[in-house]
Order: C-alpha cells, then sequence, then structure tokens
C-alpha cells in the first residue's frame, strides 16, 4: 500500500518512504533519463543527467538518490532541467572520440541515445580524447579508458555484485580514469574475466575479446572443419540481440542461422551439460558414501573457478573435479566425434557460443587440452553470434527450426536448465534420486533451488537421505557461503554456486541491456524450455548412454577422468608485476 502522494508533472503520482524520485516516476511510467543509474547497483549520483526540479529545493537534484516526501512537487522536463541536461551530456561528449560508427556498441550506446534523446547536433566545446592506450592484454574483456565516462558502475559491479574489486578510480579532475590496481595491465591484473562490468557500462569502454575474425577464418577455409556448441542460455538470449523481446526461445532458429554461417556440425553444449550431471552427480554420490570432501561445490562457472582460486584456495579440495561442459565437448569433439566421424582432429575447429566472457579465459587455460590439442579453439559471446548473423545477411526471424546433428545434440530439460541459477543443483537432483533410490522421481520441478535470491538452502530428501544443499549465484552472494564453509558452519553436502547474476542467462556476454526483469524474463524461458522437453532427466538420454558404452565406460571411469575432469591452481591476490623495460 502506497503511503502518499506526489506530484509529478502536474500528475499525481503514488508513493512509498524508502523511494527515491526516480523509483516513483518509473513507477508511474513517466520518463526520466539516466546515465549512472542502474537498476542492479545502489544509486551514485554521479553523472547528474536525470537531473529533476522540484518545489522548494534551492537548486536541481539528482532523481535517482532524491528520497520522496508527502505532498512533493516535480518537474521532469523544465525548460532548466532540460538546459541542465544537455549540458552535462554535452561536456560528457566534448572529450568523447568521435568514432560510434565503429564502435562496439553502435546503436546500443546510452550516452548515443542520451544526445540523440535530448536533440544534442553540435557539441559547443570540443577536446581532443586523451589518446589513452586501449587495454586488450585480458583474454576475455578489453578496455579502453578513452570511452570511459566515469560513470563508475563499473567500479560498483566489481566491488558489491562480484567482491572482485579488482577496478579502481585514480586520478583527479580532467585526470581521473578507471583502471586496475596499480597500472596493472588487465591480463595480469587480479580479474575474474565474468565481463559484468561490460553489461553495465553504457559506453564502449568495456567490451569482450573478440573471437569473430578467427570464426570467420575458419569458415572461409576449406581445409578446416568446423563444429559449433551453443549453451543453455544462448537460446533465450540471442533473439534479444536480433530484436526479439527478452526470453524468446529460438533454439531451431539459432541452429539454422549456424548452418547458414557455415558450420559444418551444429551441436549441444546441453549433451555435456547431461554428460556433467552423470559425472558431477556420481561424484557427489561417491562422496557421500566414501567419506569425501563435502559439501561438494560445482565446477560449470569459469569465473567463479577462478574466483575460488584466488579468494580461497584452502576450499579447492571441495571443488568437483568436473570440467564445464563446453570444455567436456571441447574434449570429446576431437575424440569421440572424431572417430565417429572420420575426421582428422588435427584440421578439426571447435567454436562454443556462450553466454559468458570467462569461458574465452577458460578454453585458454593450458590444462584444457586433453583431446591431444587446444580442445575449444574459439569462443563467441550470444553478442558475437548475433553480430556475425547480421554481417551475413540472415534474416533470422524467417528462418526455419532445424534440429541439432547427432550424437553430441541430443539433450535433455535437465541440461537446459543449466543456464538458470539453481539449474545445475536441479539437474544433478533429479538424477541423483533415482540412482540412489532406483525408484523414479514423481515430481521433477524441483522448486526449492529455484528463485532469484542471492542465496537460497533447501533440504531435499533423497529417499531416507536428507540432502542439504545451498545455492549462490552473483560472487558476493557466493563469499558468504565460502565464508562458512571455511568457518566450519556450513553443513551442506552439494553447494552450487554461479559466478553472474541469475545464474548464465545473466552472463557477461548475454544482450545488452541486463536487470533484475529481464534476467526474470530469461529463466521463465529456460524452465519453460525444460517443461517441453520430452527426456527431463539427464541419465535417461540415450546419447549419453551410448557414449558411456562405446566409448567412456561407466561415469568416473579413467577414461572419463583424463577427458572429463580437470585440476585447479591456487592463485595470489596480488597482481603480476611487469618487468619494466630498460
Amino acid at each position: 500500500m502506497s503511503d502518499f502522494t506526489i506530484t509529478v508533472n502536474g500528475q499525481e503520482v503514488q508513493a512509498s518512504q524508502g523511494m527515491t524520485v526516480l523509483e516513483a516516476a518509473q513507477q508511474a511510467g513517466i520518463h526520466i533519463p539516466t546515465l549512472c543509474y542502474h537498476p542492479d547497483l545502489p544509486p551514485m549520483g554521479a553523472c547528474r543527467v536525470c537531473l529533476v526540479e522540484i518545489q522548494g529545493e534551492r537548486v536541481l537534484q539528482p532523481s535517482c538518490s532524491f528520497p520522496v516526501r508527502a505532498g512533493m512537487i516535480v518537474e521532469t522536463h523544465s525548460p532548466t532541467v532540460r538546459k541542465a541536461r544537455r549540458t552535462v551530456v554535452e561536456l560528457l561528449l566534448s572529450d568523447h572520440p568521435s568514432d560510434c560508427v565503429v564502435c562496439d556498441r553502435n546503436r546500443n550506446c546510452e550516452l548515443q541515445s542520451l544526445a540523440e534523446e535530448l536533440g544534442i547536433r553540435e557539441v559547443r566545446v570540443r577536446v581532443e580524447p586523451r589518446g589513452l592506450e586501449v587495454d586488450a592484454t585480458s583474454l576475455s574483456v578489453v578496455r579502453d579508458p578513452d570511452k570511459c565516462i566515469l560513470c563508475r558502475r563499473c567500479l560498483q559491479t566489481c566491488d558489491l555484485i562480484q567482491s572482485v574489486s579488482g577496478l579502481r578510480l585514480k586520478g583527479r579532475g580532467y585526470d581521473s580514469v578507471v583502471g586496475m590496481a596499480f597500472d596493472t595491465p588487465m591480463g595480469h591484473a587480479l580479474c575474474v574475466n565474468c565481463g559484468q562490468c561490460i553489461n553495465r557500462c553504457p559506453t564502449g569502454g568495456l567490451v569482450e575479446q573478440s573471437h569473430i575474425p578467427g570464426v570467420w577464418s575458419a569458415l572461409e577455409d576449406p581445409d578446416k572443419f568446423t563444429v559449433v556448441q551453443t549453451a543453455p542460455a544462448t537460446r533465450i538470449a540471442l533473439g534479444e540481440a536480433l530484436g526479439m523481446p527478452p526470453g524468446e526461445i529460438v533454439t531451431g532458429k539459432m541452429v539454422s542461422a549456424l548452418r547458414a554461417l557455415g558450420f559444418d556440425a551444429v551441436f549441444d553444449t546441453d549433451f555435456t551439460a547431461d554428460l556433467t550431471i552423470m559425472e558431477e552427480g556420481f561424484e557427489l554420490i561417491h562422496r557421500v558414501k566414501e567419506g569425501g570432501v563435502l559439501p561438494q561445490l560445482t565446477s560449470c562457472s569459469p569465473g567463479w573457478i577462478k574466483y575460488i582460486e584466488h579468494f580461497y584456495p584452502q576450499l579447492l579440495p571441495n571443488l568437483s573435479s568436473c570440467k564445464s561442459p563446453q570444455q567436456m565437448f571441447g574434449a570429446l569433439a576431437k575424440t569421440y566425434y572424431a572417430q565417429q566421424a572420420g575426421v582428422d582432429p588435427a584440421r578439426m575447429v571447435s567454436v562454443s557460443i556462450m553466454p559468458c566472457t570467462a569461458k574465452k579465459y577458460e578454453a585458454a587455460r593450458p590444462e584444457m587440452n586433453d583431446s591431444g590439442y587446444q580442445d575449444v579453439d574459439y569462443v563467441l559471446t550470444t553478442r558475437e553470434l548475433a553480430k556475425m548473423i547480421k554481417e551475413k545477411g540472415i534474416n533470422f526471424a524467417d528462418l526455419p527450426q532445424s534440429e541439432f546433428d547427432d550424437p553430441l545434440g541430443e539433450s535433455t530439460g535437465a541440461a537446459v536448465i543449466f543456464g538458470a541459477t539453481g539449474g545445475v543443483m536441479e539437474a544433478a537432483l533429479r538424477t541423483a534420486y533415482e540412482v540412489l533410490t532406483n525408484s523414479k522421481l514423481e515430481d521433477l520441478d524441483i522448486t526449492a533451488v529455484r528463485g532469484m535470491d542471492g542465496v537460497r538452502e533447501a533440504t531435499i530428501m533423497v529417499g531416507d537421505l536428507p540432502v542439504k544443499a545451498a545455492v549462490a549465484h552473483g560472487l558476493s552472494n557466493a563469499a558468504q557461503v565460502l565464508d562458512k564453509i571455511a568457518a566450519g558452519e556450513g553443513d551442506w553436502h552439494f553447494v552450487e554456486i554461479m559466478c553472474c547474476p541469475g545464474g548464465c542467462l545473466g552472463g557477461g556476454g548475454q544482450p545488452i541491456p541486463t536487470s533484475p526483469e529481464i534476467r526474470r524474463q530469461r529463466a521463465a524461458a529456460i524452465y519453460q524450455a525444460d517443461r517441453e522437453m520430452p527426456i527431463r532427466r539427464s541419465h535417461e538420454n540415450p546419447s549419453i548412454t551410448a557414449i558411456y558404452e562405446r566409448f567412456l565406460g561407466e561415469p568416473l571411469s579413467e577414461k572419463s577422468h583424463h577427458l572429463l575432469h580437470t585440476k585447479y591452481t591456487p592463485r595470489t591476490r596480488k597482481p603480476v608485476q611487469i618487468p619494466v623495460e630498460a
């Protein structure tokens, strides 16, 4: 129930104690331009774009941080406000690079959109950009400080959402710049490669390290055999990047688009998500029965893996030794599939379509070559795939529905839900229940581990065994869980941790913008896709049964350990010191 009424632009608006002017206006459908504000972050009031005129106040106030009070009268677009807003944006544009047409964020840039909204057609004061060096040392993220507008969203994201605090604001006034601590290049700094900073950057100051040129080269080389895999969360987000509403399921069209791009075989990462459940589920059962290290922590999210390596290396024995589905697929593509298809793995190029920038880092880890080659050669984000589809001139909306290729294209609903926070846990419990009890789980929707709360706990009865589980998404939430485990207070059996808010559906490579509502729509689509699958348990996937019979033997076998499992690296929190050339 609203507490009182305020007046915005002559319209009565219901508001509640504790709301800001911006929140009250948004709730009433009244638009106020913003720039530093983001719905995932606490208000900063740094950019002054959201200034409004409030009767009784001596100066204009930032609506994102100014609290409502009963009876206040607000004007959001008065002449004074519009003039102030234009001045703020013109000053931001005064030293901003004018390379919009070749910028990665062209037509999806908040600064560009603001200039259009405010009718700015010239910049009255023009200062040359500082010519700061682009930092492309990271395998995942490229930082262009000349395009940074000092909104501080990336700082808040790294500090508050991910608790990594790898970014710093340095200098004062005109010399201010966002960079890494001690001026360390990004590729050598404390960074988990998650790309959440990219998702909240309003301009092209932060973008992903592009693999598009390498993929085009492979597709256009007649001597290369190109295979591609698509992660669960890409099928409910690719449409956004191509003009569709959030949460549109575009699996079949995505497969058709990948064939039109020229891939020789189009497979589904969901296949190895099912395989992950078999390996990880049996690993959990083994630990519970044999007294292994508990709780077992999931290992699917590469940003989370790098986080624990840096911040909680003492808990590495708790991590499942399973590779992520991406890396399992890469190893099997160049061994099992190469044998089945009669393709020389030396000429095979393995590409993955991922919602995640950290997957680029993961693919390049030196231990990820158990096939005898680099298991995954290139990683494209959902955004990058959309760019390639546009560049090829493919009319995505009119594409027919197509099926994935065999044998690495068959999957289950359990694999689809990997894309949402709690999905790995739910999929594992579906299989663990039936393996341990030798009976069918009637209700496959284990809703106790679903939802968008940062940390969720549940006890699920698996026969007579109460399995205590925890789920966390976003690394600041993960830290709460890990602190309890490190203190000996976490009595869980199984813990799922995903690096990004909402899980993979909120990954750093997903379409921009992101918000809690967009992530909820993507999650609803993932669970819808699960319900529509003919098979919803990983252990019932016929292709999984076949690969064990023909190639792997059984879960946790010597061959599966060699190809599907890995080890982790304790890391320091200190940046790597780069020697200065004489």
